[in-house]
Formats: structure tokens, sequence, C-alpha cells
């Protein structure tokens, strides 16, 4: 087989065939006494095998998978693989908990009681004020200030968020981590419009749990 081949079945340039060699996704090409690559049905397997794990584990980590597997090093393509249906589970995992808190905040019209200070919410928590603090220095909520006393002053908006980020919290997620999903519940427009995000989300994770198994089934008839 030429490269031209193995390019032409997955709409490929040679070019990229040639690449994918040099990077130790495919096997090492046989050459020719006038140094053209000759290909074997192993190095379109190779080929095949890697563009199916792309979808489940990106890329670099396909890339890595297969230079693994052709240098001989299973091992390490298996660890590889079972980092990235870890990292499903965690994406799981965080979905549920977000899924979980947003039913579990107060209904908005209980939330909009005018504004709040640091003291009384957390209190209505079960938290010490510094926690607030840590929580605004990690830019999860940004409460105003009263121009007259400096106080911190906690609207509605803020108040949800304080909430959310102690349901997560809660949960055992991280500050990052709630920062991100606090950053998208504002990009949303509140809870209520982050149910559609909330839906993709699942989508997407379900697509990438049937690309895995697709994968390991592609690199299981690999290394066969």
């Amino acid at each position: 087989m030429r490269p031209v081949d193995l390019a032409r079945e997955h709409g490929l340039s040679t070019q990229a065939v040639r690449n994918y060699e040099e990077a130790g996704i495919l096997p090492p090409a046989e050459r020719t006494p006038h140094g053209y690559r000759v290909y074997a049905p192993r190095h379109a397997a190779a080929l095949r095998t890697f563009l199916t794990l792309i979808p489940a584990h990106g890329h670099a980590t396909a890339g890595a998978i297969m230079r693994a597997v052709n240098g001989g090093a299973v091992e390490e393509a298996l660890r590889l693989v079972d980092e990235s249906h870890t990292q499903l589970a965690g994406d799981r995992s965080t979905l549920e908990a977000v899924t979980r808190a947003l039913g579990d905040l107060a209904p908005p019209r209980e939330l909009e009681r005018g504004v709040t200070f640091i003291g009384p919410l957390a209190r209505r928590l079960g938290i010490r004020p510094a926690t607030l603090r840590k929580w605004e220095q990690a830019k999860l909520i940004e409460p105003q200030r009263d121009p007259q006393t400096g106080y911190r002053v906690y609207t509605p908006a803020d108040v949800r968020d304080v909430l959310l980020a102690h349901q997560l919290r809660r949960g055992g997620h991280g500050l990052e981590q709630i920062a991100r999903v606090l950053d998208q519940v504002r990009a949303a427009g509140g809870p209520e419009p982050l149910q559609a995000t909330l839906r993709e989300w699942r989508d997407r994770l379900t697509a990438r749990g049937r690309a895995l198994l697709a994968g390991a089934a592609a690199l299981d008839t690999y290394l066969e």
C-alpha cells in the first residue's frame, strides 16, 4: 500500500499519513529500493485505530496511546485509556452535583428579599464569614460595597451564587471548578436557562462515553 492508499480511505493528505508515521502513530514503513514508503494492512489498521481514538481521548492522548502500543508499552497505553475513563467519571460526578445543587436552590421568589450582609448570610449557611471572604478572593462571588459603611452587600444574585457554591463545596468540589460553574450560571442568566446547558453537557458526556467504547473496541482489535 502507498501513502495515498491510506490517505484516501479517510480523506487525508499523503503528508498527514507521513506525519503520523514520523510521530510514531503508525509503525515504521518499509522502503522500496528507491526509498518510497510501502505500507501493509497493519499500518491501515493503526491509522483507523488512531482516528477512532481521537473523539474519545483527544488528538494528543490518542497519539500517545498509539506510540505506546507501537513501542511495545501496552501497559502505558492502557494507563492512558484508564485516565480518560477516570476523567469522564469525574465529569459525570460534577454534572450530577451541579444538577442537584441547582435543584436544591430556593425558588427565585425566596431569594428576592433585598440585599443582605456577610454576617447574616454566613449564619444562614452555617459557615464562618471568613469562608465567604475566601470565596470572594477566589472570584466565586464579587459582592458590592456599601458606599457609606464599606460593608459587603450581597444582592439576590450573589446569594444565589453563594448557595450554589455552598452546595458544590459540600459535594467536595474545588474552588476553581465551582468558579467555572458559576460563570456558566451567570452567562446563562440564572439557573433556569442553565438547564439547556446541562442537557447539552449530558449529551456530550454520553457521546464521549460511546466514543470511549468504540475506541476500546478498535484498540483491542489492533492489539490482536
